[in-house]
């Protein structure tokens, strides 16, 4: 073989070789065996579904303002003599208390005046019933055949004359009465037991007729209009046009300020609406009435005029709720919900409007069904779970207050046992 040849055969002979120890080492190879993967098996949080009956509370907010407010304007002219040492801004007066008066020497000189024309119109009256008695007994006397019409009858007994004394009587009793009446205006009092919002007069100024001495709002019991959306409005119990509650049936209404983390309550009940949506906002003003709001009967926090306050509105009772976080649902009203084969299963559910820390399921969920609590990443149907605690959903109905974020009244403490929801958990 000629080295020209040689030349040629190697690179047959180097691939047939390599293809030979290709077949060598397959035909040796080890046997490979395949190892599942491990199952992911998460563990979770769940809280137990027990549906109940709850009142939800609907939250609004207001301002405070008085149910009566007057402008109070003097109704004769004179000079200011006497001011009452309550008559200033911010001052309670109780009804018909004096707050200020007027020279009235010259209204009781008037009224002196037309008591002395009453007692001379009664003089002359009596005058004219004498007189006319007496054309009586003459005209009895005269013959019977007379010729005589009624005006000549009634001119000869004296009628036209005894008809213009009682008027002239009738006349001087109003001037006394209206004498009387001026006396009287020069003593102002307050209409009922009010507050001063502003004085707008003092002692020694001559005020006229409808000179602007004072504005006053009552204090015996304040209203808050508060904005009910559209889509709230049939969870309340709210009073028709026609008709009102009962006395202390109408639904009760906490209401609440939060100044620099200093919070303070105050009860009231919801006592009629407006009738008519707002125009702009589209929401039914509904009227809190809450009693007593300076607390002049019980000397706690008085709720001031003007306050702005949030509001908590109790709703009708409604059946077969129930309460989870709010973190738990997912977008599309989604759900996931533990099934019997421990894999995680996406239900549908329907909730309340309502705000807060907590949703209201009304329908997709049953007594027992598992929800889960916990935050899972990347997570899909069937995915296989192990439980790690567990809670109820049942509440209490403060505690479904309190996750509202409304305060607890200080007479409301704590008297049950269950399990709320964020509570202690139950190990599995």
């Amino acid at each position: 073989m000629t080295a020209k040849m040689f030349k040629a055969l190697l690179p047959v002979l180097m691939v047939g070789g390599a293809t030979l120890i290709a077949l060598l080492l397959y035909a040796n190879r080890s046997q490979t065996v395949l190892a599942p993967l491990p199952e992911r098996i998460v563990e979770i949080d769940v809280a137990e579904v027990v549906l109940q009956s709850l009142r939800i509370p609907i939250l609004a907010q207001g301002t405070v303002q008085p149910h009566r407010e007057t402008a109070l304007v003097s109704e004769v002219a004179g000079k200011i003599v006497l001011v009452s040492p309550s008559f200033k801004a911010g001052g309670y007066v109780a009804k018909d208390e004096v707050l200020l008066k007027i020279d009235d020497r010259d209204y009781q000189a008037k009224l002196l005046d037309a008591r002395a024309k009453v007692e001379t119109a009664e003089s002359a009256l009596a005058q004219e019933k004498g007189r006319g008695l007496v054309a009586y007994s003459e005209w009895q006397k005269l013959p019977e055949k007379s010729q005589r019409s009624q005006e000549a009858t009634d001119l000869y007994l004296r009628k036209p004359q005894l008809d213009s004394a009682q008027a002239k009587l009738l006349s001087a009793r109003a001037d006394h009465k209206k004498a009387q009446d001026d006396l009287d205006r020069t003593t102002i009092r307050a209409p009922y037991n009010a507050i001063i919002r502003a004085k707008r007069s003092d002692l020694g100024q001559f005020v006229s007729p409808g000179t602007p001495v004072a504005d006053i709002f009552s204090v015996d019991y304040a209203e808050v209009r508060l904005a009910i959306p559209q889509g709230k409005l049939s969870y309340l119990e709210l009073p028709r046009v026609n008709s009102s509650f009962l006395p202390g049936q109408a639904p009760l209404v906490e209401l609440y300020t939060d100044v620099a983390g200093e919070i303070n309550s105050w009860q009231g009940r919801l006592e009629r609406t407006e009738a008519v949506f707002d125009e702009r906002s589209r929401v039914l003003f509904a009227v809190a009435k809450v009693e007593d709001p300076y607390a002049l009967k019980t000397g706690t926090e008085p709720l001031r005029l003007g306050a702005f306050v949030k509001a908590s509105i109790l709703s009708r009772e409604m059946h077969g709720l129930a309460v989870l976080p709010r973190q738990v649902l997912r977008a599309g009203n989604q759900v996931w919900v533990v099934d019997e084969q421990m894999t995680l299963r996406s239900r549908t559910v329907q909730t309340l409007r309502a705000r807060g820390r907590q949703i209201y399921v009304s329908s997709g969920l049953h007594n027992g069904d598992l929800v889960n609590l916990s935050m899972i990443s990347g997570a899909l149907p069937g995915l296989r779970v192990s439980i790690n605690s567990r809670v109820s959903t049942l509440h209490r109905q403060d505690s479904i207050l309190e996750a509202a974020g409304i305060p607890r009244r200080q007479a409301d403490t704590p008297n049950s046992s269950f399990q709320a929801l964020g509570g202690s958990p139950r190990n599995e």
